[in-house]
């Protein structure tokens, strides 16, 4: 039984008293039970069955999720933050029942410190929203995760996306948090200075933690200046190993490449026929250089002699800015245009990361181990930065079609494992994948349970994901 629906037989149940709580906490407008509210908020883009909270409540405040917090802590009656529904692993969920704290009102930035290459922003600002507002600036934050994701759902997770190979995570990312804990409490975790040695650095802990320590309701993020030339391109290869092997001399050779995305024959099919773009069905490499334009120049340069040395075709540039824009969004709507190469089925997506010199063995690996399962599964991943995707294409109402999905998934975890990869380069854990942890973490999985308890000892905040407890 997977964890999702196994998690479903411990639900907890709904407090009567605790809705009227809430009611006079937010007032009637801004707390539902409505079935269509629930239902909106009990799914994400995973394939596990939907989990519907008991109540969803919508705050403007972190002083408003304060109070949510409390009320609900008084009953131990679970609490699940909710961004904008974009996750792939059953983050938000309702497995054990419980009340979920709507973050899209809190959507206010709150501070631009351009001198300082910073910004303080509530958790339901979306990133383009962020790019949005800071345009005339000159700068920009560059953490692309596809989706319009908010900035607090990210930094749960520990975002990244098709920039991270230049510009890093969410880890590297966030300065300091807004935090409402299991009790109530509210802390910041961190200055707005570029480092400090004050003590332990509880906003690493808190980035990545999926709701499970706390709520996220403030974020100071990095921002940069926006390049002075960008370009990018198209560049197909003879096969999958090929085009790795062209990332990996180019990142060794320390050429800061922008973004750095690939796609194998069939997804590139995919997007063709999605976005009506006109890319050869090879195995694939979006490249995108930034910096000045004699920079740009020489890093494109460079990598174009490399790729030639791996049996690429010439690149196709996309300068002008609608073109790149075209290109990237061909590539962020990927995961929707493999959807469609079998309508009416979802995709379990899988995230492994490896270290990039162990990047072409295992995607060699994972290729074979496609061709004999005789499955429709496209890859494409950030392979600047080592971690890949199998968009593994199931019936959702099949069993044994998941079944077989998920021991292909379980396969390609112990190759990434074994290569001193990780299960997860950017999706996170949520309820689908804590059956790895143990593999991956040993020993340091009872540390992260203990943090957990000492945070949460009654185990409300998103229970059921990452650690079990």
């Amino acid at each position: 039984m997977n964890q999702p629906i196994a998690a479903q037989l411990l639900r907890r149940e709904f407090p009567p008293a605790l809705l009227d709580q809430l009611v006079a906490l937010l007032g009637a407008q801004r707390v539902s039970t409505a079935a269509a509210v629930r239902e909106h908020h009990g799914h994400d883009e995973s394939h596990f069955p939907d989990a519907l909270p008991d109540a969803v409540v919508f705050p403007e405040t972190t002083e408003e999720v304060a109070a949510v917090v409390r009320a609900c802590a008084a009953h131990r009656f679970p609490v699940i933050p909710y961004g904008t529904g974009t996750s792939l692993e059953g983050h938000i969920l309702a497995i054990q029942g419980g009340v979920t704290i709507d973050l899209s009102r809190m959507d206010r930035v709150l501070a631009v410190h351009a001198d300082d290459l910073d910004a303080v922003v509530q958790a339901g600002v979306t990133r383009k929203a962020l790019n949005a507002h800071i345009k005339d600036t000159g700068l920009f934050f560059p953490i692309d995760p596809g989706a319009d994701a908010s900035i607090g759902g990210m930094s749960a997770t520990r975002a990244s996306g098709t920039a991270a190979v230049r510009y890093g995570t969410m880890k590297e990312n966030v300065l300091a948090l807004t935090v409402v804990l299991a009790d109530g409490r509210i802390i910041r975790t961190g200055r707005r200075t570029k480092k400090s040695s004050a003590g332990y650095d509880l906003t690493r802990l808190f980035v990545g933690s999926e709701g499970t320590l706390g709520v996220i309701t403030e974020i100071t993020v990095r921002l940069y200046p926006q390049p002075e030339a960008i370009s990018a391109a198209v560049c197909c290869f003879p096969n999958m190993v090929a085009a790795a092997s062209t990332v990996i001399q180019a990142i060794q050779m320390g050429v800061p490449v922008a973004r750095c995305d690939f796609l194998d024959p069939l997804c590139v099919k995919a997007i063709n026929e999605h976005s009506k773009t006109g890319l050869q069905e090879k195995p694939t490499v979006f490249f995108e250089f930034h910096g000045s334009e004699a920079g740009v120049r020489e890093q494109a340069e460079t990598v174009q002699a490399i790729a030639a040395e791996h049996g690429a075709e010439a690149f196709q540039w996309a300068t002008r800015p609608e073109e790149r824009s075209k290109l990237w969004q061909a590539r962020h709507d990927a995961y929707f245009a493999c959807l469609q190469l079998q309508p009416g089925c979802r995709i379990i997506s899988t995230d492994v990361c490896v270290p990039i010199s162990r990047l072409a063995e295992c995607l060699a690996a994972t290729e074979e181990d496609i061709r004999r399962s005789g499955r429709l599964v496209p890859v494409l991943g950030h392979i600047g930065d080592g971690n890949f995707h199998l968009c593994i294409i199931v019936d959702p109402n099949n069993a044994h079609d998941i079944e077989i999905a998920e021991q292909m998934n379980h396969r390609l975890v112990e190759r990434a494992i074994a290569m001193e990869g990780t299960c997860t380069g950017e999706h996170g854990i949520g309820c689908g994948k804590m059956a790895f942890m143990d593999a991956e973490h040993g020993d340091s999985l009872e540390v992260m349970r203990m943090v957990k308890r000492s945070l949460d000892p009654h185990n409300i905040m998103n229970p059921g994901k990452v650690v079990a407890v």
